[in-house]
């Protein structure tokens, strides 16, 4: 991901996912259609659990939690994780097999390991050899940044000592052709906070993380300092025009970090790329940290991953501050006049301490993380 960052390198394509004809772009992870989950759990098997089954199959996080049961026990480690369809995708193809004189669905559908929510969980569980506590959050796109939320309250409750957090999102023809039938979709790749951007492009991915009680912290360790969670209750589907509940979001974000706007040095945007939400979120962000915080969207780069988008951009902020990079906008050419944020087009090489990370869903459901390192 460092990688495609630097590169400015963006995994959208035209959409050619399924039977979808759709004028728009989309971000398809590679030879998914082709993976099976693991043989014992070829149950949960579904477009959404293959994928979670490759992501926690990167950068040796299954070893690294294999030791951290050994340290904690399996009943000490949480589980808290996101989702925003599921393996919906299941049910469609269930769908089209349903009999002609009854309608029944077929007999090898399994609504409860494939589609329902709590299937991401149950099969992460398995997967991992964890038998602690945990649930999964749906709360549209800010579902994978609450869950670190959710686990750093049960940690400090001592209802667990450690927790993995994430989620992960797959392509389903109900996302593809709701948010399309909405308006919302671009028919190129999208183009956050730029001039013309004309919608979003929708992705898949996930990702993974580990948290653990800060006991003794060692210099250079990544801290979540703060999670601020608000709900803008404002409409259904468009964001407070005036990014009211973005605002409160970033402000207890801040609050819970114990620190003032000037302690952020980069702020990684919600940013779908949508006129609304674009103009919304700016003007959040610009009434709490003025026009000197260098933010961007990288939307542009991986598509928006709704359930997997908070994660997903938490990990991005998490590499900013580990390698000092700010990644410029993917796709975005020339930024709307209208916005007064200070958006990045191109990457920069800067110390970043303390990052702020936006999530924010349908409805209002909104979620800001800071993030930090050790000195």
């Amino acid at each position: 991901m460092l990688r495609a960052l630097r590169e400015k390198r963006s995994g959208l394509a035209p959409c050619g996912f399924e039977t979808a004809r759709i004028d728009t772009y989309v971000g398809p992870v590679p030879d998914l259609d082709d993976f099976r989950v693991r043989p014992d759990l070829q149950d949960y098997d579904c477009r959404n659990n293959r994928l979670a089954q490759l992501c926690l199959e990167q950068d040796g996080f299954a070893r690294e939690i294999a030791a951290a049961r050994d340290r904690y026990g399996a009943g000490r480690i949480g589980l808290y994780l996101g989702t925003s369809t599921s393996g919906l995708h299941t049910t469609e193809l269930a769908y089209r097999r349903r009999d002609p004189k009854t309608g029944a669905l077929p007999a090898d559908y399994r609504y409860a390991k494939t589609q329902n929510a709590y299937s991401l969980g149950e099969f992460v569980r398995c997967y991992l050899g964890l038998s602690g506590p945990g649930f999964v959050v749906s709360s549209a796109c800010s579902s994978s940044a609450k869950v670190l939320g959710n686990a750093a309250r049960m940690i400090a409750a001592g209802v667990c000592d450690a927790a993995v957090v994430g989620g992960v999102d797959s392509l389903c023809l109900m996302t593809l052709y709701g948010f399309h039938s909405l308006g919302l979709t671009s028919a190129g790749p999208c183009r956050p906070y730029d001039v013309d951007r004309d919608g979003i492009s929708i992705g898949e991915g996930g990702g993974f993380a580990l948290i653990e009680r800060a006991n003794r912290v060692e210099p250079g360790a990544i801290l979540l300092l703060g999670v601020g969670e608000s709900s803008d209750a404002y409409h259904m589907s468009t964001p407070h025009p005036e990014g009211l509940g973005a605002r409160m979001a970033m402000q207890q974000a801040l609050d819970s970090a114990g620190l003032d706007p000037s302690d952020i040095d980069y702020v990684n945007l919600h940013g779908t790329a949508t006129k609304s939400n674009d103009a919304s979120e700016d003007k959040a962000v610009f009434e709490v940290f003025g026009g000197q915080t260098p933010c961007s969207s990288t939307k542009g780069a991986t598509g928006h991953l709704l359930g997997a988008a908070g994660i997903t951009e938490a990990i991005v902020s998490i590499l900013a501050i580990e390698h000092g990079f700010l990644p410029g906008s993917a796709n975005t050419r020339s930024v709307d006049p209208a916005l007064k944020s200070n958006y990045l087009l191109e990457n920069k090489q800067a110390k970043v301490s303390r990052a702020l990370s936006n999530s924010f869903g349908f409805g209002g459901s909104n979620c800001s993380l800071v993030l930090g390192v050790a000195q």
